[in-house]
This record gives C-alpha cells, structure tokens and sequence, in this order.
C-alpha cells in the first residue's frame, strides 16, 4: 500500500471520531478494490491523487491560502451571460447565480450529490487556475464542533477563519422549509447581522435572495433572485443547530444505517422535514444561518458553502467506500424536487449542468471521485 494512503487511513483511525473511523474503514475498502481491480481510468493513480483535508488539520499559512484564494474570485470579472445573471459582479456570482438558476433541480432529486460533488470540484478548480491555490478544497466535520461551534477554527473570527458570528440584531424564529409553511421553527440565536470579524468582513453579495431565512433581508430586484443586490454576509451561528442533527453520531447513523442510495440522500436531507428532522444536509446550512447562507437558493453565497458542501461530499464518498462495488455506480430518486410534480427516475446517464464553471457531464461521470473524468480525489 502507498505509504500516504497508508498513513491517511492511520490518522483516520487515530482522530478516534466515529465518522472518522467510517472514512478510514471506506478508505481501506477502496484501497482492497483498486488493489483487485485497479483504478476505474488510467487518468486516476496513487500518483496523481488529491487529497482533501478537514480545515483544522490546515497549517494557518494554508487555511491563508486558501482565503486569499477565495477573495481572488471576487476580484476577477464573471463570465455568467449578463442577460441570464444580470447581477453577477466577479468570478464568484458564477458559482452562486447557477446554483440559484438550478436549485429546484438539484435539491430533492436524483442528481442531488453528485451535481454538488461535480459543483465543488469545479469550484476548487476554479481557485486553482484561476486564483493560484496551491491546495485542494477543505471540509468542516461538523461533528468536532457540534459543543463548541462558535469557538472552533472554522468560526472563531480570527484571521485563518471563515469570520465568525454576525452582529446581534432582534429577529424571530426561522422556519424551515420556509417561514410561510415552518414545519420546523429554529430558536433565533445571538447574531442575525452583518459578520463582525475575520477575512469575510467586506465580503459582498450580490445576488439573492430568493427564499431567505431572515425576513428584513432586503429583496431581490428580480424574482428570481439573479438580479443585482449587494450586502453584506449575515449569520445567526446556531449552535442550537450543531447540537441537534450535526453531531458526529447524527452523521454515524446516516453512514451506518441507511444502505441504499435514496434512503441514504432523503436522509441526509431531511426526509422532507415532516418529521422535525433537518438532516446534516440542512442543518449544516443553519449552522451559520443568516444571509445568504439560510437560503436554499443563494447558500453558495456565503464562502463557508464549500467547506459544508465538501463534507457533505466525505459523507457521500464514506458511505460508498463501505461496499465501493455496489455502491459507486448507483443511482436513485427522481428529476424534479422530491417528485413533485412527478418525474422520470434519474438515471446515471442524466446531464449535470454548472454553467460557465465547466462542461456538463453525467451523473455517472461523476459517481467516483477516483473515476478519472474528471476526478481523482480522497479524503483524509
């Protein structure tokens, strides 16, 4: 065996973190199949692979980098058509105004976490190329800060964070899925405004809302959401949140117990919160609140997205890496959000579309992070 994959697989087992063990044992799974069978294309090898890391296992010189990296992307100009995304300023917008034009096709449905994978992917590439990042894309394991979130790396405000918490201002309950129909009501917390320290403090949003959280979030010109908003990042930092569906064993149980693919996606979603149940998908959303990050739509607006959105892309590539033989290739739900109205089953051949940040490629393309076209990652 590889003595980085080697050495990978160890620290995974020593953080001693329950889905940390998972990750480990998916990883020597992965490593047992690609000994048996090789690697899914020859443009993937032991060589050549990315290795992803858990933002606090960063040297602060690399959690820099990649913030610098991060701000680089609003400093470049957006490549967006600016008839369909008419408020998109810089690099950045790119990535919002698709997520906002396809939410309601990526959410609920069969392409759910392999349009996110291919999504972030392209956004790591994009600080690559683009910016000069030297790095691969990060993730937060909510589990490690499910007690003590507003102190951790990721949130503490300090330089090598994500900034911290927004500034106290008075609002009401957020309901989840939507204030209009709260089958959910989340107790408001200690921020609500405006971030008040760390590298995101003048960040700008431009586009969005289209279904915020916080009601004096100011609207969207357009209905859309796609129209020209600039603000500020806001948070409500919920460890309320983190303590309830984003603990390391909420994430255990998803990993260990839901062994199909739809089960699995439902569950990490919700189940359609009719239960009282956010899944870690949702509720590692709400962790940070506010605007954009409570809004479904314009989520991606807040930089804190990726680092969530990668970990939700661990928990994916973990529960594969459990049985990889049957669970890579594997497809299940429907096209249209929790088939509504109802919809063709996807299929491994349906397109996944992210606008001017890449090519579309198939669901199937995107089922192995080791497939080659275009991938070639892991995760420590």
């Amino acid at each position: 065996m590889d003595s980085t994959l080697a050495s990978t697989i160890a620290e995974q087992y020593l953080l001693g973190w329950k889905v940390d063990i998972l990750a480990a044992k998916g990883l020597l799974n992965l490593a047992a199949d690609v000994m048996f069978h090789g690697f899914p294309s020859d443009q993937c090898n032991l060589e050549d692979v990315a290795v992803r890391k858990e933002w606090s296992r960063l040297s602060k010189a690399e959690r820099r980098e990649y913030i610098d990296a991060v701000l680089c992307m609003q400093e470049l100009p957006s490549k967006s058509d600016p008839e369909q995304f008419p408020g998109a300023r810089n690099r950045y917008d790119d990535f919002v105004g698709i997520h906002i034009a396809l939410t309601l096709e990526i959410h609920g449905t069969a392409n759910f976490l392999t349009w996110h994978r291919y999504f972030t992917w392209a956004y790591e590439k994009a600080l690559r190329d683009e910016c000069g990042y030297t790095g691969y894309q990060p993730y937060m394991n909510w589990g490690r800060y499910a007690d003590n979130l507003l102190d951790s790396p990721v949130f503490d405000g300090s330089d090598t964070s994500m900034s911290g918490d927004g500034e106290y201002v008075e609002h009401d309950s957020v309901g989840i899925p939507s204030n209009d129909q709260p089958l959910i009501l989340l107790p408001p917390q200690n921020g609500g405004g405006c971030i008040m320290s760390g590298p995101f403090v003048n960040w700008t949003v431009n586009l969005g809302p289209v279904s915020p959280s916080l009601t004096y979030v100011s609207a969207n010109p357009q209905a859309d959401g796609l129209g020209y908003n600039p603000r500020c990042i806001s948070r409500d930092i919920s460890p309320y949140v983190a303590q309830h569906w984003n603990k390391d064993e909420d994430t255990a149980d998803l990993i260990k117990n839901y062994n199909d693919i739809e089960s699995f996606q439902d569950h990490m979603q919700g189940d359609g919160f009719t239960n009282g149940f956010l899944g870690v998908h949702t509720g590692g959303h709400f962790m940070n609140g506010g605007d954009p990050g409570g809004d479904l739509f314009a989520s991606p607006g807040d930089p804190y997205f990726f680092l969530h959105h990668a970990m939700i892309d661990r928990v994916f590539w973990t529960w594969q890496n459990q049985d990889p033989r049957h669970r890579t290739n594997v497809v299940g739900g429907h096209i249209t959000l929790n088939n509504s109205p109802p919809s063709a089953e996807g299929t491994l051949d349906d397109p996944l579309d992210i606008g001017v940040n890449g090519d579309t490629i198939t669901i199937g393309d995107a089922a192995s992070t080791i497939g080659g076209t275009p991938f070639c990652y892991i995760y420590a």
